[in-house]
């Protein structure tokens, strides 16, 4: 067991924020690698000769924010982890880092579906690290969920998440793009969900180079206006979808309005742009007929 003092992790923290970065991912490099959270170590502070528990050596630490600092590879991806609502998720470069304000959408079906108690089936489409379904699959553990992605890396990784989150059997995983592996569940799906690639291309170029250089392409190039995967999923969706079945996407903050147009073309009825915490109109939500 490794033990340091609480002064030498807070001199540790003063010398790594002087070269760069913010306190926050530094706090999360602590956390996620060295199992000292920011809470426990300000808690100790008023004892700076106190010790606290790490998982890691310092020296060991200070390598990963050095290759942070110096390539701009997001603290995560060199973390191996992250943490999304209550959950603590693997993710490698062949997945999308799941993002704060995606954590509305697992909010928008509770809102959506609060009237509902009995058994539903739900879909996500592009799962990537497993982050939305595993979170319906624990919230409804008497109901279904089956989540896809094109990329068989990227389930191995939603899996294998799932199985360190839960010991439910309620998820499943299938390989294909979108709509594409669940034909044997049309017309069966009470709510599908999806967070699909959405930058527009020119958008695309002009990303931080920390999203641009490491984060999978696949998962965020929406083609040339952003709106090709939306497209697609919005009109499929009427043939998986059960009547009065609900459709929940997440667009970009400039695309609700069109999103909005798309759904109305193909039946859907009952449209909300839900604005996420910062007041962006973040997902799109609407009802098949």
């Amino acid at each position: 067991m490794l033990y340091i003092s609480v002064k030498d992790l807070l001199c540790w923290k003063k010398k790594q924020l002087s070269k760069g970065g913010d306190i926050q991912t530094l706090a999360f490099l602590l956390e996620s690698i060295g199992g000292i959270s920011n809470s426990d170590l300000n808690f100790h502070s008023i004892n700076p000769k106190e010790n606290l528990y790490s998982k890691k050596n310092l020296e060991f630490l200070e390598s990963i924010w050095n290759e942070h600092l110096l390539n701009s590879c997001p603290i995560q991806y060199l973390c191996g982890t992250t943490f999304w609502r209550d959950l603590k998720l693997k993710v490698t470069n062949k997945v999308l880092i799941p993002r704060p304000e995606t954590e509305l959408i697992v909010d928008i079906v509770f809102n959506t579906l609060r009237n509902k108690s009995e058994k539903l089936f739900f879909a996500e489409l592009g799962t990537g690290s497993g982050a939305i379904s595993i979170a319906l699959a624990l919230a409804y553990p008497f109901s279904e969920v089956v989540a896809t992605d094109i990329d068989r890396d990227a389930l191995e990784i939603a899996n294998k998440n799932y199985i360190n989150s839960s010991k439910q059997s309620n998820l499943k995983f299938y390989c294909g793009n979108w709509w594409s592996p669940l034909e044997r569940f049309k017309g069966k799906i009470d709510l599908a969900i999806s967070n699909p690639p959405y930058i527009p291309k020119d958008t695309y170029e002009k990303l931080p180079k920390e999203v641009k250089n490491f984060e999978p392409k696949v998962a965020l190039l929406g083609g040339e206006d952003g709106l090709k995967h939306i497209r697609e999923i919005i009109q499929k969706a009427p043939l998986f979808l059960k009547e009065k079945g609900w459709l929940i996407l997440e667009n970009h903050f400039d695309q609700g309005e069109k999103v909005k147009q798309l759904l109305i073309k193909n039946k859907f009825t009952s449209i909300e742009i839900v604005k996420d915490l910062s007041g962006i109109g973040r997902f799109t939500i609407g009802r098949y007929k």
